[in-house]
């Protein structure tokens, strides 16, 4: 099959470009198309790919601002060209890839891992107006997110199908766009995550980009109520305010290799995840690596984390309100109730979710994508 690869941008390695890679090894002489590529920040099997960029590609060190071009995102993703004879156009989205211009007649499957969260249904998260000089400013940035949502819900029309990473997203997607959307989960690397004889050290982990919809502050905010320590691995736009809140109380590391981030799945007492996800891959590795999750009961965690209480083991513990006194309740449970979660049965819920079972799953999309498109033009 030939088939066109889209993705929204190149910057790093995190879940979408993970999901991205399967079908870079699957498709290695495809077309890879995003809006801007920062060379050497993708795995191997990304960066061999013949990697086609718009017009801000241009723009010099875009990397460093380009959350601040959101406007332009629109106009620079419908600029792509697809070129040659293709059978199929596969974009994986959660801003603007799923935009593309299809050529005509070529059907477009969208792996979609949500519609854009900060103009739809986490705006509030996004856009802070708790002073009042951020008001203007405020409805300046609603007004043009307003305009966002309305070109984000007509080119959803050039989606032939939409595949979401989970249940949670498809319900967005209906929401958003008026769309069923067929469920294929994400790809956990089991085969690199895995259990090690790793002695528990006595420290919570936290693994996330440092974004306000992560709700990493309240991660922070319970451990110090609690006394625990809390390691935190990610950058973001919310360092330097988070290190403030932190005042000392946590180690932040920054980015670091999965050799790194693998080290620490195997030794820290628990993963905390208290931001209401999509899907979440993070608390899968976790769970391959035989660790407990503490979770925010709701969106993605809640389809791959098996709670533990009194009456049955699991691999995990929910929190249902998102307060640090929430999150801390449910750690203290977590340490008074140890022998409730069962590394093996964790290590055998991440195997359900295996990086092979997902390209075979979103192939399957595929091929009856476009056979169904091959029988509406005959």
């Amino acid at each position: 099959m030939r088939v066109a690869l889209v993705h929204d941008w190149l910057v790093g390695m995190r879940g979408g470009e993970k999901c991205l890679e399967a079908f870079c090894r699957r498709y290695p002489h495809a077309l890879l198309y995003t809006l801007f590529h920062q060379r050497g920040a993708l795995s191997a099997d990304i960066e061999r790919m013949q990697i086609r960029t718009s017009f801000l590609q241009r723009l010099p060190r875009i990397t460093a601002y380009y959350r601040w071009l959101l406007p332009l995102l629109p106009r620079a993703i419908e600029s792509l060209r697809l070129e040659g004879e293709l059978d199929m156009v596969l974009s994986f989205s959660h801003a603007v890839a799923k935009g593309v211009r299809p050529p005509p007649g070529v059907p477009h499957l969208c792996y979609c891992f949500t519609p854009m969260r900060y103009a739809w249904h986490m705006r509030q998260q996004y856009l802070r107006a708790d002073r009042p000089a951020a008001a203007l400013q405020h409805r300046l940035q609603s007004a043009l997110l307003d305009r966002l949502c309305a070109w984000d819900r007509e080119s959803a029309a050039r989606v032939t199908q939409f595949v979401a990473i989970s249940h949670t997203v498809a319900k967005r997607i209906a929401d958003c766009y008026g769309r069923t959307a067929q469920v294929v989960y994400p790809p956990v690397d089991t085969q690199f995550y895995t259990p090690a004889r790793e002695t528990r050290e006595d420290y919570y982990l936290c693994v996330s980009a440092l974004v306000p919809y992560k709700r990493l502050d309240l991660a922070i905010e319970a451990c110090r109520l609690l006394g625990r320590r809390l390691v935190l691995i990610g950058r973001g736009p919310e360092w330097k305010r988070l290190r403030r809140m932190a005042c000392g109380a946590a180690v932040f590391l920054g980015w670091q290799s999965d050799e790194v981030i693998r080290d620490h799945y195997r030794r820290c007492r628990a993963l905390l995840f208290p931001g209401l996800e999509d899907f979440g891959i993070v608390p899968l590795e976790a769970q391959a690596c035989g660790t407990p999750v503490i979770a925010f009961g709701e969106g993605g965690a809640s389809e791959t984390v098996l709670p533990a209480d009194e009456a049955q083991l699991g691999t995990g513990r929910f929190f249902h309100a998102q307060t640090a006194e929430a999150l801390a309740e449910a750690i203290v449970w977590f340490e008074n109730h140890r022998r409730r979660f069962d590394s093996r049965l964790a290590r055998a819920q991440a195997e359900k979710f295996g990086t092979s079972r997902f390209v075979h799953e979103l192939e399957a999309c595929l091929l009856a994508c476009a056979a169904r498109q091959t029988a509406r033009a005959a």
